[in-house]
Order: C-alpha cells, then structure tokens, then sequence
C-alpha cells in the first residue's frame, strides 16, 4: 500500500477533487486522456499546475505530479484549470451535509440525548473544518494561477526588454545610416562634373535611402510597450489586492467556535439529560455563508488573473513577429551599408587607375625639357643617345611602340572596368 502513487486533482472550475491511481511508468499524456473521461476537459484545453505554479513536463511520467515519501501525499494537490475559459464564475455548491446532520439544521431545536447529541455534533464539527479546507485548497490553486501568472509575466519582461534593446539598436544603425548615404551623396555630387559618375549607382543609392525610411517602421514598437506596461501595472494592482491573501479568519474562528461548543458538550455529566443544538446549526449556517462570500470573491480574483495571463498569451506572438521584423530591418540596413561601402572602394579604384593612366600618358608626350635662355633649341633625334653608346634608332622607336601598347591596355582596362560598374 505505501508504494502505491495516488494523484489528487482540484478542478478548478467545478472545485471538486478527483483522484487517480498511477500505474507504473505512466504517461502524462495517459492521465490527461483519464482526466478528460472524469472532468470532461479535453487534453489541449488542460493545464495542470503544481502548488509552485510550474506546469506539468509532458516529456515527464505522470509520477511528477506527486512527492516522495509517506509524510503529506495524501493531501498533496495538482490544481486543474481550463486554458479555454478565463471566467469561473461557479455557482460552487458546498460539500453536502450528512444525514444526521441535515436532521439538526432542519429542526435545530428538536432535543437529543447527550450521547445522541456528541455523535451528531462531532460530525457538525468535521463539517465545519472541511468548508474551511476545502476554501483553504481552492485558495491555493489560486495561488498557483498567481505564480504562474509571473512566470508567464518573467518571459513577458524578459522579451519586452530584447525587442526594445534590439529596436534602439536598429534606431541608431539607421540614424548612422542616413547620415553616412547623405554625406556620400553630396560628395558624390560635388565630383560628378570633373569625376566619375554613373546614373545606375546613383538611383540604387537613393533607393537605399528609401528602404532606409521604410526600415524605420520596424523600430516603432510603442503600441506594444504601452500594452505591456498597462498590462504590468493591472498584474501589480492584483498582487496587491486583499483577494490575493488568505480571507478564512472567519471560517477559521467559526472552527474554532464549533471545537469548543462540542468540548463543553462532552465535559457534562452522563445522564439522561436533553438538550438541542441550536448554537452549532448558528455556526454550521454562518460558516456556509462565509465559505459562499469568500469563494466568490476567490473566483472573482482567479478570473482576473486569467484574464492577465490569456493577455500575457496573446501578446508574446506579437512580440516574437515584432522581433523578426526587427533582425530583418537590421540586416537589410547592414547590407545596404555594406553594398554602398564596396561601391564607394571600386570607384576609388577606378580613380586611381585613371589617375595612374594620365600620369603615364603626360609622361611619355611630353616634349624635350626646355632649353636655357639663349641657346638654340636642339632637335628632337639630339636627346636620343648616341650610336657610341650602345643604342641605335631602332631600339628608341621600338621602345616608344612598347609604351603606346601598355597604354592601349592601360585605356582598355579602364574601359572595362567603367563598364563593369554601370552594369552593377
């Protein structure tokens, strides 16, 4: 027997208990399906919460839903709650009285004899404490909808805080972004006239621009940061609500009350005396009338935690779409730059190259230095070297067909590359 693993679960929604007997290396899949057959709550609509609001592993055997060891597991609770209401609003019917009982509440005078009267009174007793634990178990399967109520409320924050981290950086690539393309277009207008122009990379840039403008959308996240703080401020306002703490001080003294009226009826002497039970039915009728008020208020308070929760739900998919929208306007921006960057670096090569060209071509027409004042200019063939020196007319002319093909080349190149860019 004490191996033996039995689970208690509160329903939530009907506040009433039911327990299921494990078998061996059960699926939690396979005590759903046995919760669904009991309670009439699908599978999917299930979730069952532990006393720490942690819900249930599905990759776990349904052995996790109960302690180790004998101390305590039979009042050890796994609280049921249906994910597609978030409004119980009862009626709850309180636990049903005995017959003997029900006999004194309808006639509270009718006169016992004191061995009669402990009998029925002891049972009033354990009536009266069991109204008090049963709220006592609803309380805490509220409880448990509260902490997982901030569970759902830690990720909220943790998400909320990456989105407006990732969104201020996206703000500031693009800021960095307009000004860095406005600059590159003004330099890029000022050389056009005496530099290197081309009207496709021109187009593509203040296209850039354009996609820049409509990256900024992504980065407007305000409509979601203004639901989830009115959202927190709602979960604070319940956790300082007086529904969120216990509310049983007046179940607990009517318990209190019964204890000692029964106490007092067993110290009278054994005799044949009668007597009626008007005091305990008062106590029976004024704590089934807390249990009534507390209980409404209890649910009441639930609803509006599921409420924030099923809000909570809702909004972490927007959140997760805002994100990619994000991480995709900060790739595109630094692809942009990127792109831009490589053009900026190839017309500088070009530059370069039609710099180097024009120094090459100046170099080799340009005419005989310049004669000094006075003397009479030589002719062109007396700078070349004479015979005696090892070079004859041949070579100087063949040098010269040498330089004007590296020149075709140097001008062919450029060509291409010219090309080339226009065509990117």
């Amino acid at each position: 027997v004490l191996f033996l693993q039995i689970v208690h679960i509160l329903n939530m929604t009907s506040a009433k208990i039911v327990s299921f007997l494990l078998h061996p290396e059960e699926s939690l899949h396979s005590l759903q399906n046995r919760i669904d057959f009991e309670t009439g709550i699908s599978t999917g609509n299930q979730e069952l919460l532990l006393e720490t609001g942690i819900c249930l592993d599905p990759r776990k055997p349904a052995s996790q839903c109960v302690i180790d060891g004998v101390r305590g597991w039979d009042s050890y609770m796994v609280y049921l709650f249906d994910k597609s209401k978030t409004v119980y609003d009862g009626p709850f019917a309180s636990r049903s009285l005995s017959d003997c009982v029900n006999y004194i509440v309808q006639d509270s005078k009718i006169q016992l004899p004191l061995p009669q009267l402990r009998k029925v009174w002891a049972e009033a007793v354990h009536y009266v404490i069991g109204l008090k634990e049963d709220y006592s178990r609803l309380f805490q399967g509220q409880r448990a909808a509260m902490l997982s109520l901030l569970r759902y409320n830690a990720n909220l924050i943790k998400m909320k805080n990456n989105m407006v981290s990732a969104s201020q950086q996206l703000k500031a690539k693009l800021e960095f972004f307009h000004q860095s393309i406005r600059l590159d277009l003004e330099r890029y207008s000022d050389q056009m006239a005496y530099g290197i122009s081309s009207e496709k990379m021109l187009k593509a840039w203040k296209e850039m621009e354009e996609k820049a403008s409509q990256c900024a959308q992504a980065e407007d996240i305000g409509y979601l940061d203004e639901q989830i703080m009115a959202l927190h401020t709602e979960i604070v306002e319940l956790q300082k609500s007086p529904y969120a703490r216990r509310q049983g001080e007046v179940m607990e003294s009517l318990e209190q009350r019964a204890i000692d009226l029964y106490k007092q009826l067993k110290t009278r002497p054994p005799d044949h005396a009668y007597s009626d039970s008007t005091d305990m039915v008062k106590i029976i009728v004024q704590t089934v009338q807390s249990q009534d008020r507390v209980l409404k208020e209890l649910f009441g308070h639930l609803s509006k935690l599921l409420g924030c929760k099923q809000k909570i739900i809702d909004l972490l998919p927007e959140i997760e779409v805002a994100l990619n929208n994000i991480k995709e306007a900060d790739n595109s921006v630094m692809q942009m730059q990127g792109k831009r960057q490589r053009e900026i670096w190839h017309l500088l090569k070009i530059a370069c190259t039609q710099s180097s060209s024009r120094s090459l071509v100046s170099s080799s027409l340009e005419g005989p230095p310049s004669t000094p004042a006075g003397n009479t200019p030589p002719h062109p063939l007396s700078s070349l070297a004479a015979p005696e020196e090892g070079e004859n007319f041949a070579d100087v002319i063949q040098e010269n067909v040498n330089y004007l093909e590296l020149f075709s080349s140097i001008l062919q190149e450029v060509r291409q590359e010219q090309n080339s860019m226009m065509v990117s």
